[in-house]
């Protein structure tokens, strides 16, 4: 079996995209890769506390490797942060990094083109399917997700917090993206077939920053 290192969010696209990897048996998944904004202790762009992306990966049994940016992030940093964390890896023998996108041309051709000055390559197991098949599909398989974080610009605040379920999928305004690919929404998986136990959770308040509203989800224990 190949050694892959696993690009994570902690969303559906990446729980569904390492579904799919493990079911193929071809690729041994040695950790998960995760970007966490030192300032607000979140995964970045989703929101999501460190210490819950950590409790999944625990209920996963895969262990989690974080590299930490700055609120400020410059493409510079962010560049040279993860090429460093990659280099690790690819000193252990990993020259193989798997993600979750589906369409967006852009980002995977910007993930394969700095892959390729490491002399690494990129896996995308999702890559190709149908948005509205995917969630679906997502559902069906007893996944279970919430909602931490919305772009205001194109989604109302009455969907911050939802689960990601057929109701939230036929409530969505037709110009959106039912997986939330454009950036829509992002969210966080607390349980499914892969999972071990489930993540606990409460909702917290939300939080408007700049043109994306939060859901703040607190693990139990914290309150």
């Amino acid at each position: 079996m190949k050694k892959v290192l696993f690009g994570w969010s902690g969303g559906k696209d990446s729980v569904m995209a390492l579904y799919e990897i493990q079911k193929n048996h071809e690729y041994e998944v040695v950790s998960l890769l995760t970007t966490i904004t030192e300032d607000y202790d979140r995964i970045s762009m989703h929101g999501v506390r460190r210490v819950l992306v950590e409790q999944q990966a625990q209920s996963l049994g895969i262990p989690l490797h974080k590299v930490f940016i700055s609120k400020s992030c410059s493409n510079e940093e962010y560049g040279a942060k993860m090429s460093a964390a990659l280099n690790l890896f690819k000193q252990e023998g990993v020259e193989t990094v798997a993600f979750g996108d589906i369409f967006l041309e852009e980002v995977r051709k910007y993930r394969e083109d700095n892959l390729a000055l490491l002399n690494m390559k990129g896996v995308f197991p999702l890559w190709g399917r149908n948005s509205a098949e995917l969630v679906r599909s997502f559902i069906a398989l007893g996944f279970k997700s919430v909602v931490s974080c919305i772009s205001t610009k194109v989604l109302d605040k009455k969907f911050l917090g939802r689960q990601i379920d057929k109701d939230f999928i036929a409530e969505l305004p037709p110009n959106i993206d039912p997986s939330g690919e454009n950036g829509e929404f992002h969210s966080f998986v607390y349980d499914g077939p892969i999972f071990k136990q489930k993540i606990d959770y409460s909702r917290g308040e939300s939080v408007l920053r700049d043109s994306f509203h939060f859901c703040d989800l607190i693990p139990t224990g914290l309150m």
